[in-house]
């Protein structure tokens, strides 16, 4: 019995069996060339079909108007990306092609991305911006007036920062009667977002804190970007404590300047903000002083006159007289009240002979009076009008003027 051969018996194959190849191994092979000659390279085009599932590595499609590439960015690369990915964006995206081999597809793992056009920061910052001002973060009625005259003042920055010196030197200088407590954390570099947002919560768990001042001085956009960070932007707007911005110059506009009660264009006047001059606080007080002094004064003189002319005056002299007059007043009011209270007496019984002289007229015992009489049935009171439903036997009551009796019909005439 002969079998047939698993595989058609060419030539070359009967020369070197070694040429055959599984699908597992001929993908492994492509996937050896394709990572070699394309490794470490940027690629433009536009994002679609982006999917973000549960595992935290995005997937989605790099496209221009003739091909199309299928585009992976794993989790722990998708983390640091500091904008959002959304279709129709233009993308620089940087990394090395290879093969999926359980599809047999190949595809480019990014390790690095920028949108194309504007830096990856400035765009972060700009759909952060968006996203929060439609949560109404940035709402003008949200943001808490500072206090004039704090008590205990609250600074969240660096130790070694140029901006805590400038900060404490104006304080000191316009107004050095005030407690100051300093919460040191990170102003930039990894976790420093993290650090400053911790601050903000913690300072707000200390009774007696009146305003809180976040910030740092300048630099460049990614040294202060830990205060475009969105833990710090929430912070800030949850603090019961009025919080003041004060990142970078004048120039620079973070999101904390966006969120927090007040900006300050700089570190030097978050100090001017936050407390008055001391020396013009002294003045206004004098002004005060002798503003109330001179108020009172008037106020003396405005009471003495009214004493005297009220001393001078007749009803004083003869304390007596209104009194009488109020009395002979009430005589005649009461006088006048037992008139109207007789008036109406007699009017009301007027009225009530006339409504019992015509009750008398239609009272059923008037009628009895002229001879008339009434009859009932015995058993249940009913009037009887007529013979209609008597017969024989039938027990009637009568009343007449002066008492009644009980009968029985003998007979119905017609």
């Amino acid at each position: 019995m002969s079998f047939a051969s698993p595989l058609p018996v060419f030539p070359e194959l009967a020369r070197s069996r070694n040429a055959i190849l599984t699908v597992s191994e001929l993908t492994r092979r492509i996937r050896g060339s394709v990572e070699h000659e394309f490794f470490n390279i940027w690629v433009i085009g536009e994002l679609s079909n982006v999917k973000k599932p549960s595992s935290g590595h995005v997937y989605l499609t790099l496209k221009d108007a003739h091909a199309q590439l299928q585009v992976v960015i794993f989790k722990s690369v998708a983390n640091n990306l500091k904008f959002e990915i959304q279709d129709g964006m233009e993308a620089l995206a940087f990394g090395s092609v290879t093969v999926y081999e359980a599809r047999g597809q190949y595809q480019l793992v990014v390790e690095r991305m920028e949108p194309k056009g504007i830096g990856a920061l400035q765009l972060a910052f700009l759909q952060l911006k968006e996203r929060l001002e439609k949560e109404g973060l940035f709402d003008p009625a949200h943001k808490k007036p500072l206090p004039v005259l704090p008590k205990k003042i609250a600074l969240v920055t660096s130790l070694t920062g140029a901006a805590i010196r400038d900060i404490l030197n104006v304080i000191n200088r316009r107004f050095a009667k005030v407690e100051i407590l300093i919460y040191p954390v990170k102003v930039q570099g990894e976790g420093a977002a993290l650090e400053i947002a911790q601050a903000i919560r913690d300072l707000n768990t200390i009774s007696g804190i009146d305003v809180m001042i976040v910030g740092r001085g300048g630099g460049s956009l990614e040294d202060l970007w830990a205060f475009n960070e969105e833990a710090v932007a929430r912070s800030i707007f949850a603090s019961k404590i009025p919080v003041i911005s004060a990142v970078g110059h004048e120039i620079d506009v973070t999101i904390s300047d966006l969120v927090a009660d007040k900006r300050a264009l700089t570190p030097t006047e978050a100090g001017e903000l936050v407390v008055p001059r001391y020396d013009q606080i002294k003045d206004v007080c004098e002004k005060i002083k002798t503003r109330l002094a001179q108020v009172l004064y008037n106020k003396i003189l405005l009471m003495r006159s009214r004493v005297l002319r009220i001393e001078n005056s007749f009803s004083l002299k003869r304390p007596f007289d209104k009194v009488l007059r109020l009395q002979q007043d009430l005589d005649e009011i009461i006088q006048r009240l037992v008139m109207a209270g007789k008036h109406t007496i007699e009017l009301e019984r007027e009225r009530l002979v006339g409504f019992a002289s015509r009750l008398d007229s239609i009272s059923p015992l008037r009628v009895l009076s002229r001879g008339y009489s009434i009859t009932t049935t015995a058993e249940d009171d009913k009037l009887v009008k007529s013979t209609e439903g008597l017969s024989a036997g039938k027990m009637l009551k009568t009343r007449f003027f002066h008492g009644g009796i009980v009968s029985s019909v003998v007979e119905l005439l017609p």
